[in-house]
């Protein structure tokens, strides 16, 4: 069995920022049994006071979009201004095995190397849409490590979009020119949540394509209701990869843009708003994890409903009724 520390332990260790230790409790707050999470709460509600401080940022963007490629290139960014980066990335489950295909490192080989960054891979389990339950908490621990921006990829444009979207200030969407009817093939409801759309691989022979796709884009985001914030979201073009020996460019455009929202949700009180908003979410998602786990786990409950099911199958059995059944256990003769 893995040696679990103290709470106060943990707490010390990732306020003076260390990287074994906040691995360790990130894995205590992803674990399924109760004795870790409860020595994660106690770890959680002390560091608390050091967490909330970063510029929180989601990346989304369809398969073979270049989504690694462009943190790559903008965590360097980052770091080369001085800024620390944390990177959450959200892993597919597999299905089949149920193994994760933890292959971040791998894949942004050079941010992986970087003092400054710290990369943690997620399996997202059997968790809406690819995030994992967790990804809120993490951040927190994260924060309280000292990381000033944190980023959370997601696996790609699904319902895992929404569920990121509450809980990080700036939603960044990124889009590939030339695949198509960018606008029809685009779901109206993800862009809508973003906070800026960019253009990726805007370079060599896409490059005027990008930028007619850019055009189109900003048209078409007009047509949206204002976000209530202030803030237009704009079109960006960027290439994370150099192109002829020269450097990856429009990644600074990107941070430029984020900064400039960062200060206007500020002045307007619309970022404090939003993170309100996030925490009364992530309240009532757990408050439903916590309701369903708690109604599930009553003895005789899984039979119950498998009775149940079966009838309402046969047709013996309105499923109304049946509901009823479960929630006041008096109406079931049984």
């Amino acid at each position: 069995m893995r040696h679990r520390h103290p709470a106060h332990h943990y707490v010390n260790g990732i306020l003076a920022g260390d990287r074994l230790l906040l691995s360790q409790a990130i894995t205590l707050v992803e674990s399924r049994r109760a004795d870790d999470q409860e020595l994660a709460q106690q770890v959680l509600e002390a560091i608390l006071p050091k967490a909330g401080n970063s510029i929180r940022i989601g990346i989304t963007g369809v398969p073979g979009v270049g989504k690694s490629t462009f943190i790559e290139a903008f965590g360097t960014y980052l770091t080369g201004l001085g800024h620390r980066l944390a990177v959450l990335t959200i892993d597919p489950t597999s299905q089949r095995s149920g193994g994760s295909l933890l292959g971040d490192k791998t894949r942004m080989e050079t941010l992986s190397m970087n003092p400054s960054a710290y990369i943690r891979p997620s399996p997202a389990g059997d968790s809406l849409g690819g995030v994992t339950h967790r990804t809120r908490e993490t951040m927190l621990l994260c924060e309280a490590a000292g990381f000033d921006t944190i980023l959370v990829e997601t696996v790609g444009v699904g319902q895992s979009e929404t569920v990121v979207h509450g809980m990080v200030d700036f939603f960044l969407l990124l889009m590939l020119a030339g695949a198509g009817d960018e606008l029809q093939g685009m779901k109206r409801g993800i862009m809508e949540l973003a906070d800026a759309l960019v253009i990726t691989k805007a370079d060599g022979d896409n490059r005027s394509a990008a930028n007619r796709a850019r055009v189109e884009y900003q048209n078409a985001l007009h047509l949206f209701p204002p976000t209530g914030t202030g803030w237009f979201p704009p079109v960006l073009t960027c290439s994370a990869l150099p192109e002829h020996n020269t450097q990856p460019f429009g990644i600074s455009d990107v941070w430029q843009t984020i900064e400039e929202h960062h200060q206007l949700t500020t002045q307007n009180g619309a970022g404090n708003r939003r993170r309100q908003e996030q925490q009364l979410t992530w309240f009532r998602s757990l408050l439903q994890q916590r309701l369903e786990g708690k109604f599930y786990s009553q003895p005789g409950i899984r039979e119950l409903i498998n009775r149940l099911e079966n009838q309402v199958l046969s047709g013996t059995l309105l499923p109304s009724p049946a509901v009823d059944m479960l929630l006041n256990p008096s109406t079931n003769n049984h």
